[in-house]
């Protein structure tokens, strides 16, 4: 029977893995598939294994915990395909959690449509009531598209993603490293270079808790610049996109004081895509104004 290998990179995140894993352990097959769970463990200090040796026995599928010790997004998910078996291949977030019948719905989509992957939306899980302001901003709203819809790069994630195992073929290093965010749409990039096709499936739903530490304001632009930074590692798009930030960063700077009389949300919208632009000058130039891996506060 076929295998799905469900792939999840974590770093010290202990409850909401366990939360994970128990929803990962209520999907629906209707005996179509088997399944497992490969857990990437991106501490060193291995903080995951505890988690995953309590949650073993109670688990209907098995679980494969495996450690990549350098942090880098990139690395652990490359590990977590060395350890997986599978004929097809589903990425998760360790912050998101799934509906019951998730990986069955994308199996069947896959299927139906004879392609070569297929993505689900995420969509916002607030542990607490988020100030009004991110919420009309729609910060942490993701796009969805009907199914069928067939993505392009820009469109790829693995957040929530089911593969065949094909894509990965020919791939000397499928997820690179110094991509330290954005990873996944230059692994996307590539795929359909290489001629696999990939499409949108609705009801394939995930949730991502997002805390009260990602409303910061200093959060999200901290996070902003660095996805400007890694954005002109991609391959073919860094004069168009230079010269695109060249003309918006003027332009967005000069509308700032008037996007505050629309209110915070528009505001917060105009500086976060502010710092998107400065962030891709300012590495063109040498300038590294975010000078860690990742955002984490």
């Amino acid at each position: 029977m076929t295998t799905i290998s469900v792939c999840i990179c974590t770093f010290r995140r202990p409850d909401y893995l366990k939360r994970l894993l128990e929803g990962m352990g209520r999907q629906h097959t209707e005996g179509l598939f088997n399944y497992e769970i490969v857990v990437a463990d991106n501490d060193r200090s291995q903080s995951a294994k505890s988690v995953c040796d309590a949650m073993a026995p109670t688990m209907p599928v098995k679980i494969i915990y495996c450690v990549e010790p350098e942090q880098n997004i990139a690395r652990a998910r490359n590990r977590a395909l060395q350890h997986a078996t599978g004929d097809y291949i589903a990425f998760f977030d360790d912050d998101q959690f799934p509906i019951d019948d998730w990986l069955l719905i994308l199996y069947k989509t896959c299927n139906a449509h004879n392609v070569d992957g297929v993505l689900g939306p995420v969509k916002p899980h607030y542990e607490q009531p988020p100030p009004s302001w991110v919420v009309k901003g729609k910060f942490y709203d993701r796009p969805d598209y009907k199914t069928g819809f067939v993505i392009d790069w820009r469109k790829g994630r693995t957040g929530n993603v089911l593969l065949r195992k094909r894509v990965f073929e020919g791939m000397v290093e499928v997820f690179r490293p110094e991509f330290l965010t954005g990873e996944d749409q230059d692994f996307f990039r590539r795929a359909i270079e290489n001629g696999y096709e990939f499409i949108w499936c609705s009801e394939a739903i995930a949730y991502e808790t997002v805390p009260p530490l990602r409303w910061k304001r200093s959060f999200m632009l901290r996070r902003a610049l660095l996805r400007g930074k890694v954005s002109i590692r991609h391959r073919g798009v860094k004069g168009i996109s230079v010269a695109k930030s060249i003309i918006a960063v003027p332009l967005y700077s000069v509308s700032l004081p008037f996007a505050l009389l629309f209110g915070q949300h528009i505001f917060m919208k105009h500086l976060v895509s502010l710092c998107d632009h400065a962030g891709r000058l300012s590495a063109c130039v040498g300038i590294d104004l975010v000078k860690e891996s990742y955002v984490t506060q």
